[in-house]
């Protein structure tokens, strides 16, 4: 809670995963990767509620070993490969509200698939979108990437081409402007704006930018490798 507002964070880690077989069990640096999440919401002194929405029962017992709240399964049709957060969010809400009677200010998404949360991360986003309330509904966490867009191509048959034409196409990355990746450390939204307009990139978004060692996200065993690599160096595991 801050200032009276009641904060809930939300954990989404489905069963099944085409780029990476459970990936959300699979061990990194002695946890299974949900773990990591987990332990840093619960460090949070602001979240009134850390819950795990999840297919899959083994999923659903390593978050309450991990002392996650998981108060259903969640419906195999929420978590098809097609089904997005939005809709796994919306659910867990609906069941907070009709089964406990509770409704929660603002609801943070944390990605279990970013692990590489500092201990009060969740805590300064929560911070800084309240501070900024007047002005903002959501916020999201970015990352300042090199792959800048006017550099990326794409193949037209077999001729090479801008991806994006419109943008100027330079020749130095020191002559763009800077890009930023948006990477799941923590998605923060005020709840009504999130239900109104379906996204954490509501009409009035405001950015919080992490550290460079933080700018992994799990799709594949490559993404997993190189995470528990970052992990081990940065944190000394």
């Amino acid at each position: 809670m801050i200032d009276g507002k009641t904060v809930i964070g939300i954990i989404p880690a489905r069963g099944g995963s085409k780029g990476l077989p459970g990936k959300n069990w699979r061990e990194m640096c002695g946890k299974p990767l949900i773990a990591w999440t987990i332990e840093k919401a619960l460090k949070s002194k602001l979240l009134d509620v850390v819950m795990v929405t999840t297919d899959s029962v083994e999923i659903a017992e390593i978050a309450k070993k991990f002392g996650a709240e998981v108060p259903f399964i969640r419906p195999a049709e929420l978590a098809t490969d097609t089904a997005n957060s939005y809709v796994a969010i919306r659910h867990a809400l609906d069941y907070y509200r009709l089964n406990k009677n509770r409704e929660f200010d603002f609801t943070m998404l944390l990605e279990p698939t970013s692990p590489l949360r500092e201990d009060d991360d969740v805590d300064r986003v929560i911070e800084a979108l309240h501070l900024e309330r007047q002005h903002f509904d959501s916020i999201v966490t970015l990352g300042e990437v090199g792959e800048h867009p006017s550099i990326m191509k794409r193949f037209a048959g077999k001729e090479v081409i801008p991806f994006s034409p419109d943008l100027p196409q330079t020749k130095r990355r020191q002559d763009n402007d800077k890009a930023y990746f948006p990477y799941g450390v923590a998605y923060l939204a005020k709840t009504s704006t999130l239900i109104e307009e379906d996204t954490f990139y509501t009409k009035r978004c405001m950015g919080f930018e992490i550290k460079q060692y933080q700018k992994h996200e799990i799709d594949d065993l490559y993404d997993f490798v190189c995470t528990e690599a970052v992990m081990k160096l940065e944190w000394k595991i």
